[in-house]
């Protein structure tokens, strides 16, 4: 027999966290009592849901490096204690911190599910409301006393997306993310339909929580006019590390000698260089074209179907665990937590 599901909710702050006081009618930060008083039919789901508020919240346009090795501290202190980890966070940078604790949560056997909102769960309209309740049961959902949904995920407007495969393309509407690159995990509609085929199995190993990030990088947008003093303001900055270098298309860049010798002296100095697409669906392909052969002979990385806030997490972790840099190129080109097809 299956046992009671046991949930720990946690609010990192964001819209979907302003309740309505049912007395003062004041919209107040989560807590457990006013959730169930906003959505009394989580009573039905008769799991055991504690919650955890950060002190104090944040708007996720502060989001941090520091902030996300305290969510990845709060979910190692209570890993043992829950079934499944739901994380209210604001949309905006929603996508970069389910792909950096992706990478942070090395042998994650149990569902860390990220959800937000595009109005906050105090207003009537709220969508917030069928995120929580989706999330939760997503949270807790086994297979033989398995989790279904081992990894890290965000659910958003009735679909489950691997969360390191996201981003968020819309502002106003509450299909907020899409998932350009791999299909959804889980739909829910009359019942949650998982595509287990598509979804990371569980390995059962010692859950290893990686608290060092490095954020000496960098991301520099290509766009037709972009000038030497641009280019070079960005590859020059101090203690720079790596480069996320977005590019047109299948990875096609300037051929201009100026550009490639600017990158090819960067690449000299150590600085890593990682070619990830503008497009939010399609992959990077060096030598596909003449525009990106250059590229591929002096040493740029290919990111393949990467997306930016995936690459922007994954250099932050690798150059954390302070490896060489070849080892760094390396492991970019390998999907580690299935944040890219190679």
């Amino acid at each position: 027999m299956q046992t009671q599901a046991s949930i720990l909710v946690i609010y990192t702050g964001g819209t979907i966290g302003m309740i309505k006081d049912p007395v003062t009618g004041a919209l107040h930060p989560i807590n457990m009592d006013l959730l169930y008083q906003s959505i009394p039919v989580l009573k039905n789901f008769n799991y055991h849901i504690d919650s955890f508020s950060f002190d104090p919240l944040i708007d996720s346009s502060n989001m941090n490096p520091s902030f996300w090795i305290r969510l990845a501290e709060v979910i190692d202190e209570n890993y043992e204690k829950y079934d499944g980890f739901v994380v209210l966070h604001g949309t905006d940078t929603m996508s970069y911190t389910a792909s950096i604790l992706s990478f942070m949560l090395e042998n994650l056997n149990k569902p860390v599910v990220l959800t937000g909102s595009q109005i906050p769960l105090g207003v009537v309209r709220t969508d917030g409301r069928d995120n929580i309740i989706n999330s939760i049961e997503i949270a807790a959902a086994k297979d033989d006393n398995t989790p279904i949904v081992p990894e890290v995920c965000i659910c958003f407007e009735n679909k489950l997306f691997r969360g390191n495969r996201t981003n968020k393309f819309n502002a106003e509407n509450f299909e907020a993310f899409v998932s350009g690159n791999y299909p959804t995990l889980a739909k829910v509609g009359v019942n949650i339909k998982y595509k287990h085929h598509l979804i990371l199995k569980p390995n059962f190993k010692k859950l290893k929580v990686y608290k060092v990030l490095d954020n000496n990088i960098a991301i520099l947008k290509l766009f037709p006019g972009i000038t030497k003093n641009v280019v070079n303001s960005i590859l020059t900055i101090t203690g720079l590390k790596a480069v996320i270098l977005e590019t047109y298309g299948s990875g096609n860049a300037p051929t201009d000698k100026w550009f490639i010798d600017a990158l090819e002296n960067a690449i000299k100095a150590d600085i890593i260089i990682y070619n990830v697409s503008q497009c939010k669906s399609g992959s990077v392909e060096l030598g596909k074209y003449e525009t990106s052969v250059d590229l591929e002979r002096i040493g740029v990385i290919s990111g393949y179907d990467i997306t930016t806030e995936s690459a922007v997490a994954k250099l932050m972790f690798l150059l954390g665990l302070n490896r060489p840099v070849e080892d760094v190129k390396r492991l970019l080109q390998v999907s580690l937590r299935g944040e890219m097809t190679v």
